[in-house]
Order: C-alpha cells, then sequence, then structure tokens
C-alpha cells in the first residue's frame, strides 16, 4: 500500500468523522469549528488529487471567509450555556 492511499483513507476517515461531528454536537462553536476540520480536511483530499488551485480555493474561501463569518453569527447569537448543559 502506497504512502498516497494511506494519506487518503486518513484524510477520508477525518472527514467523515468531522462531518458526523459537526451535525450531533449540541454547541453551535463546536459545530463551527469541526465545519473548519472538514473543509482542511476536504482540501488535504483536494492536495492528494493533484488539484492545488481547488483546494487553496477552498482553504481561502470557504476557511478564510465564510467561517469567520459563521463563527462570528455563533458568538454573536444568544445562547443560555445552563439550558444546553441541561439538555433541553
Amino acid at each position: 500500500m502506497s504512502v498516497e492511499k494511506i494519506l487518503f483513507y486518513v484524510f477520508a476517515a477525518m472527514l467523515i468523522f468531522s462531518a458526523v461531528m459537526v451535525i450531533t454536537r449540541r454547541n453551535p462553536v463546536h459545530s463551527v469549528l469541526f465545519l473548519v476540520l472538514a473543509f482542511f480536511n476536504a482540501s488535504a483530499l483536494w492536495m492528494l488529487a493533484e488539484a492545488e488551485f481547488l483546494a487553496i480555493a477552498l482553504v481561502l474561501v470557504y476557511v478564510g471567509a465564510v467561517m469567520v463569518l459563521f463563527l462570528f453569527v455563533v458568538m454573536m447569537l444568544d445562547i443560555d450555556l445552563s439550558e444546553m448543559r441541561a439538555g433541553l
């Protein structure tokens, strides 16, 4: 098994894990951070496919701009942590 194939499986597994964590976390800030991790893993997969422009564009556009906006909006929400911890 080649190193590229092993890296592909590692990044793909991390991408699936982070995508599942995005939809299962109760805290929106944690979900956004796992989404950033998912975008970086997708970018690594593009790099392995030798599509460097798409990988860099994904990081610049989604992680650099859209995720900063999402994180800003989530942080501006009025989130009651006591309700979140109670599971309501």
